[in-house]
């Protein structure tokens, strides 16, 4: 049977490149169907947000890395209810359907993966 695997994004789309590896992490490994789960944590947060334009800042679009996860099957999206807060994000639209979690209910996501990678 194949390891589940969590992989927690901590980084802004802008901020180098820890945002595309985390999504070439899960798109590769939705693609290879492996049961992915991907939480945006921290500043990871601010890649949920529609309307982005990273041209004005010279980096490229992660918008359609984003919008392919679910066509490589990974549907399991999270994002930390208190990272939003932080950010002055709560009840902001999220580009993708992320369950927010918070204190406990990210200890209990972390423990039903069998691996975690944090980038």
């Amino acid at each position: 049977m194949a390891k589940s695997m969590l992989i927690v994004s901590r980084h802004s789309p802008w901020s180098g490149l820890g945002a595309r590896e985390a999504l070439d992490i899960a798109l590769a490994g939705g693609a290879f169907e492996l049961p992915i789960g991907l939480l945006f944590l921290d500043d990871g947060v601010f890649q949920l947000l529609p309307g982005q334009q990273p041209a004005a800042l010279e980096q490229k679009d992660l918008a359609a890395n984003l919008q392919a996860l679910p066509l490589f099957g990974v549907d399991d999206l999270y994002v930390c209810r208190q990272s939003l807060r932080l950010r002055g994000l709560d009840g902001q639209p999220l580009a993708l359907p992320a369950t927010p979690l918070e204190g406990p209910e990210l200890a209990d996501l972390f423990d039903r993966y069998d691996l975690v990678i944090t980038l």
